[in-house]
Parts: structure tokens; sequence; C-alpha cells
């Protein structure tokens, strides 16, 4: 009979230890079966999923794409078979994949992550932290956690945030080179930049008399694809720097960063989301962490609630 689940499970240990002997002393089996079970899985697909290497066997981009497909339609299984089991109201468990940027990682989702374990001590989580794209696929992630537009159709998003964007700088900076009135006073100024996907060289700004919206080229010293980085060497006084406004409101009630300009800022919208594919039954522990974090974030930037 055709036990495509069986093919799989034997496979993902392949993959995580990269040894048939290993996996098949795991799985009670012998090499040469655990063998045979990825050579059918490659002949079915017509494709190679795992290489000889000198530091054992690696996986191919394709070999990539069917682990965490592969490790997907096992866990979906087995919440399947949970929740028919405890009449729908299984427990969360199993790995779940995080990715968050940086800053937004660090400041709300990283203080809330004890008290979701404690809740739900069955889900083993494996959280990262990381300010550029990632794909979900080949990182291996459930949810990942960014600012900006949903990048594929085929994702979905849930809304943690909507915040804004301002322009920053701390007192010891503006002693130093003055407060700028007008965006033309940049020039004077060492505008801290960011350098992902491509450089960004220009800031926004509306005309508070006309409703004129405008950008000005900005110029600096230094550029970086690091939101956290980019608030410490503002905190420093090495220059100004536009930043979500969820990332700097304690410096900024705190007095340690004063925000430029204001009058000028379009406030343009910056949504955070969480992001994950889209699966007609989203596996529990997936469904439980993002609910965790939309019941413990303040919606407007403004902090979390630890239970």
């Amino acid at each position: 009979m055709d036990n495509r689940a069986g093919e799989m499970e034997v496979f993902i240990r392949v993959a995580e230890l990269r040894s048939f002997s290993e996996a098949g002393r795991k799985l009670h089996l012998s090499p040469s079966a655990v063998s045979k079970l990825v050579t059918r899985i490659e002949d079915r697909l017509a494709t190679r999923l795992l290489v000889r290497s000198t530091r054992g066997l690696q996986l191919t981009p394709e070999g990539e794409m069917y682990l965490v497909r592969a490790q997907r339609v096992l866990d979906e299984i087995d919440d399947a078979e949970r929740a028919v089991a405890s009449g729908g109201k299984a427990a969360p468990r199993g790995r779940l994949r995080v990715n968050a940027s940086i800053a937004f990682g660090v400041m709300y989702v990283q203080p809330l992550i004890p008290a979701f374990l404690e809740r739900y001590p069955e889900v083993e989580l494996d959280f990262s932290l990381t300010d550029g794209i990632i794909d979900l696929l080949e990182e291996r992630a459930d949810i990942a956690i960014r600012s900006g537009s949903l990048p594929d159709s085929s994702l979905k998003a849930r809304k943690l945030v909507e915040s804004s964007r301002t322009i920053v700088a701390s007192p010891e900076y503006i002693a130093k080179r003055g407060l700028p009135r007008h965006p033309d006073d940049l020039v004077d100024h060492n505008c801290l930049r960011f350098n992902f996907p491509v450089p960004m060289s220009e800031w926004p700004f509306i005309n508070p008399e006309t409703g004129e919206r405008i950008g000005r080229t900005i110029t600096g010293n230094f550029q970086c694809d690091s939101g956290a980085a980019m608030r410490r060497l503002c905190l420093s006084g090495l220059g100004m720097a536009r930043l979500g406004r969820f990332h700097v409101q304690g410096d900024l009630k705190a007095g340690t960063l004063v925000e430029i300009l204001p009058d000028w800022n379009p406030n343009e919208e910056q949504l955070i989301h969480a992001i994950f594919a889209g699966h007609e039954h989203l596996a529990a522990r997936i469904r439980a962490f993002i609910d965790f974090l939309v019941n413990h974030i303040d919606p407007y930037g403004n902090g979390i609630r630890i239970p």
C-alpha cells in the first residue's frame, strides 16, 4: 500500500540526522531500507532530494522544499488525530518556528514567550530574530513577523500593530548640531539610513500649511539593515534616523530621544503583521501563538500586557 506519510517520516529523520544509518537506528530500520525509501520518493518525484558530500548527506533545494512541506503534512495529520480524539479541543503542541524583525521581536514578542510556553507547555518554540526579508519555506518558519505589505498572495497575515514612522535624535546631538526647523535644514545633518532592500536615501514630508507632499534626499556617514542598531546609534548621539514609532515610543517619553520636524511628519501608516502560510486547517500551535500576540500587544504600539 502507498504509505507516503511513513516515507515522509523517514525522510525527515534522514534530513535531521544527515545519515541513513543514524536514521535507521532511530526508526529501527536497516540503513539499506532507509536508503530505498528515500530513493522511492526521489523516483516518484523524478528529482534528487539528497546528495552526498564530505560533510555527509546534504539537502538539495528541492529537498529543502520537500522537508518543509513533509513536516507540515505530518503536523497536520497529528493535529487532526489529536483534535478528533479530544473532541476538537486538542492542546497546541509540537515545534513552532517564529521569525521576527529584531526591534519588534525584542521589545514585543520575546517578553511574552515565557507566559506563552507556560500556558502551552507542549509547544517547542524555535525563535529567531532577523531584519532581512525571509522566505517562509526556505527559512522553515511557520510565522514571520514583519512590517510592510503582504509579499505573496499565497500567504495570510494578521495585523498586530498599526504604527507610523518618525525622525528622532538625541538631545546631545541636537545640542551639538542644532534643531532642524525645515526639511531643507537636513542638508546640514548626519542622517542615518537603512540599506535594504536598496539604500533609502529620501525621507517624505508634508507641508503643514499647504498639505503638499515633498521628499528630501538625506546623507550621512552610516547605514545598516537593523532598526535596533539604528536606535542605539541615535541614542549615542551619532545622528538622526527615521524609525518606527512603536520602536522609540519609550525613548520619546523618557526624553532620551526627541522627535524632529513633527509638524512635517506625513504619519504614513506602518502595519506590522504576523505572516503565515494559508491552510484550510491551521495548526493549533500557530493559531494559539498568533492569538496570544494579538491579545497581549497594544495594537498601536504602546507596549505589551504580560499575563
